[in-house]
C-alpha cells in the first residue's frame, strides 16, 4: 500500500480496524453461563485480520 493514504481510504481502514475488536469480557458469563471459560473473541461478530482477509480499497 502507498505511503500516502487518501483520507477516504483511511476512514474505511479505521472503521474496519474498529470492527475487529473482541467482545467485552463480561459478555462471556452472560452468554455461556457462570462457570464456562470461553475467549471473548469466540462471539465477536466481525473477525478480520490484515494478513488473512483483505477488504476492497
Amino acid at each position: 500500500m502507498a505511503t500516502f493514504k487518501h483520507p477516504s481510504l483511511k476512514k474505511r481502514l479505521i472503521k474496519r480496524g474498529q470492527q475487529t475488536k473482541w467482545a467485552p469480557f463480561w459478555t462471556v458469563p452472560k452468554i455461556y453461563g457462570k462457570g464456562k471459560r470461553v475467549h471473548p473473541s469466540q462471539h465477536t461478530s466481525v473477525k478480520r485480520s490484515w494478513r488473512k482477509i483483505k477488504m476492497k480499497a
